[in-house]
């Protein structure tokens, strides 16, 4: 494995080299089905107008060679790619996934590349799906916030050459580009800082819990913790991995314990805002410190690890761009910088 660096503060690791296989075409999927591309071409266009028997012959070549009828056809070269890129995101309600959706579309802007833009709602059930409706607009790369916990169905796409490339999580069971930001070294960065203004009982909240995102911040916060010489106390731990559960209620229910944290560090946006609900009123609220900066953190005095999501965005389409120029190659991990804004709210001094 090799390393190089690619910008201020980023890093990026080269792990396997990627193989490219040519793309099945209309004329390959009919001499596999016995019928012409006529009809195979009909199959895709009008169905009812086609024997069943033949619509099976055609659609089972067709699975067999990874074929994917395209809806832009008519603009461009049969079986060649298209200068679209799509992005698969998350909740459109999400600051931090608009933001990289935002820097994915200056860049490509300023190619003259096209995007198409399709959300998950953060459901790990549609992404699968939502994902063959982009790849049969072909287009020229997929670029994706993954959220299911397998990738592998994509592998037979990025063999034929259509670049994947997973932002914030690196994808799973797939060989792919990655561009991710420096969790543990923010969460860790978060912790000690707590623990210079003289926290000991420093908690750590987040929902989900489950998404390699989550994994590494709660890694460095608690790696943090031990660099200090302070035990990992799992009782100040809140990881859900259900939605539907009000993570304001249960950090409620942790700053009512016995041995309430005096300090918090929050694992993402939503969480730091259900933390900020969850100490009004408190005459002493605890110290706190956010994962994502959002719109009012300056206004609330909020202290958070911040990055910056519209440059994720551009560096990804930036990848797709060199890739879809050049398929080949070793896949890449870039790592983007985040670093602690002071606000006051993480400075507070422990108090019973």
């Amino acid at each position: 494995m090799s390393h190089a660096v690619i910008g201020a503060g980023c890093r990026a690791h080269r792990w396997l080299r990627v193989t490219v296989q040519s793309r099945a075409t209309l004329a390959d999927v009919a001499k596999l089905a016995g019928v012409s591309a006529k009809t195979v071409s009909r199959v895709y266009a009008q169905r009812d107008r086609v024997s069943a028997e033949t619509v099976e012959r055609v659609l089972s070549a067709a699975k067999r060679l990874r074929f994917r009828p395209n809806s832009l056809a008519r603009s461009l070269r049969r079986g060649g790619p298209s200068k679209t890129i799509g992005f698969i995101m998350g909740e459109l309600l999400n600051p931090f996934y608009y933001g990289i959706a935002a820097g994915i579309e200056r860049e490509l802007a300023a190619h003259g590349s096209p995007l198409i833009v399709a959300t998950t709602d953060d459901s790990p059930d549609g992404e699968e799906h939502v994902a063959d409706a982009l790849l049969a607009q072909r287009v020229g790369a997929l670029l994706m916030i993954p959220v299911g916990d397998d990738q592998s169905y994509l592998e037979g796409e990025r063999q034929l050459g259509t670049p994947v490339i997973a932002i914030d999580r690196p994808a799973r069971n797939l060989v792919a580009d990655a561009i991710v930001l420096e969790n543990r070294t923010g969460t860790h960065t978060a912790t000690a800082s707590l623990i210079v203004h003289g926290h000991r009982d420093i908690a750590y909240v987040c929902n989900p819990a489950s998404v390699y995102t989550q994994l590494e911040r709660v890694q460095g916060y608690r790696d943090a913790l031990r660099d200090a010489g302070l035990p990992v106390d799992g009782r100040h731990e809140v990881l859900l991995d259900d939605m539907s559960i009000p993570l304001e209620d249960t950090v409620r229910e942790l700053l009512c314990a016995r041995e309430a944290p005096t300090a918090i560090v929050a694992g993402n946006n939503r969480a730091c805002v259900a933390a900020l609900r969850a100490m009004r009123g408190l005459r002493h609220p605890p110290a706190l410190i956010g994962f994502d900066d959002f719109d009012t953190a300056d206004v609330l005095g909020v202290s958070v690890i911040a990055h910056d999501p519209v440059e994720m965005g551009r560096a990804a389409a930036r990848l797709a761009l060199e890739r879809m120029a050049d398929p080949a190659g070793f896949t890449t991990r870039v790592e983007l910088p985040t670093w602690l804004i002071r606000r006051g709210s993480g400075e507070r001094p422990p108090e019973r």
